[in-house]
């Protein structure tokens, strides 16, 4: 191999967690080279879609709590690193029955880690947020630390600060196959053969492809998110809607209904102008769909897809649907468990690592992620709790 092809550590995978992996490891003086099969914040995966929500009380598994509280942290140091706002506080509002899956782990969540949670009854609710409509057997909770992070700005960010570290970022060169071979590993695109050390694989959709062992662990579904134009208020019909739902103004939010599984979720209304397209109201139903093949998916918009986030939207926040504006597919790597898996990779501890099955709820990890691949890549483990998402489980 020539120099200029051997690294410390190789990256497949520029997405979230690929990015901030090779940010840590060539701020650590390690010579990385990060192979990305599309560009930088591509619209193929699982990371796009302008906005992704931030919060603490976690309703699926406590054990997250932790890893979300050093996630902040390191969103803030990146952030004061960078000079960019990536971190923006909504506040978060959850509705449900108390039975509900969401309202039960919400109030778990937050009682063992004492995080601020407000109870509000539906008429409180209804006067604060006007703009949703709860049954009466509804629990609404809201989390006023909780928030957006703009997930394409962070990738980018995270790529370019890698850079400037040192880091070589290959974009558009897929990844065909790797091999262990001697000490070390090879990886091969179909441009070019480079060796390594040690090597990270974050990806995506496509973990079931390129890890062995996780072919089966992996469930990649289409997910379908959209963006709407909301309803014309006033006698003259021609009167703005849109300040309601601006940002500070409206909260992200998160409901769990009693007649479809998973919840509903949504986001305020973001300047484009700021945050970049698409415009409108953006929401989406959060739960595994259609199975997918990542190389062949249809990302075509159904009359279904439109129904299902218009059924939330006639249920919980009438008068607001005027039309839709812009529609996006995104991927779910999900696990059996619906847990990320985060360890070294069964069979080549001593070389490869493995950041996998995402199951729609990662991003806001990213910058804790990161931080944990370079500990497995560079020292074999990591301080950081993350044995309950170990690749052993599934055995």
């Amino acid at each position: 191999m020539k120099q200029s092809t051997s690294y410390d550590v190789i990256v497949i995978g520029v997405g979230s967690m690929g990015s901030a992996a090779c940010y840590y490891l060539s701020k650590r003086g390690y010579k990385v080279l990060g192979l990305e099969q599309f560009g930088i914040a591509h619209e193929f995966g699982s990371h796009g879609g302008q906005s992704r929500i931030i919060r603490r009380a976690y309703f699926e598994h406590p054990d997250y709590v932790p890893l979300l509280e050093t996630a902040y942290e390191n969103w803030r140091s990146f952030e004061k690193q960078v000079g960019e706002q990536l971190y923006f506080e909504t506040g978060l509002l959850y509705a449900g029955t108390s039975n509900n899956e969401i309202i039960k782990g919400v109030k778990r969540s937050a009682t063992l880690y004492n995080i601020a949670l407000e109870k509000l009854t539906v008429t409180d609710a209804a006067k604060r947020f006007p703009q949703f409509t709860f049954p009466e057997n509804f629990k609404v909770l809201f989390e006023p630390g909780a928030g957006l992070i703009p997930p394409e700005k962070a990738i980018r960010l995270y790529t370019s600060q890698a850079e400037k570290a040192g880091a070589t970022i290959r974009t558009n060169e897929k990844v065909i196959d790797w091999k262990k071979e001697g000490a070390g590993i090879i990886v091969r695109t179909g441009k070019d053969l480079y060796q390594c050390n040690k090597l990270i694989i974050t990806a995506g959709a496509w973990a079931g492809k390129m890890i062995p062992g996780v072919a089966d662990k992996i469930k990649v579904t289409r997910q379908f998110v959209a963006w709407i134009k909301t309803r014309p208020t006033g006698s003259s019909g021609r009167a703005k809607n849109d300040d309601q739902f601006k940002l500070n103004e409206f909260p992200c939010w998160m409901i769990g209904d009693n007649e479809k599984q998973g919840c509903y979720y949504g986001f305020p209304l973001l300047d484009t102008g700021k945050f970049g397209e698409p415009a409108g109201l953006k929401l989406a139903h959060h739960f595994p769909n259609e199975v997918a093949d990542p190389d062949n998916v249809d990302r075509q918009p159904r009359e279904s897809d439109i129904q299902n986030l218009k059924y939330c939207l006639d249920k919980y926040l009438p008068r607001v649907f005027d039309a839709v504006l812009s529609t996006k597919i995104c991927l779910y790597g999900n696990s059996p468990d619906e847990n990320f898996i985060i360890d070294k990779l069964p069979g080549f501890e001593d070389n490869v690592s493995i950041a996998c099955g995402f199951s729609g709820h990662g991003f806001k990890f990213a910058s804790v992620v990161g931080e944990i691949l370079a500990d497995l890549a560079i020292e074999g483990k990591t301080d950081h709790p993350t044995e309950f998402l170990n690749a052993k489980r599934f055995a």
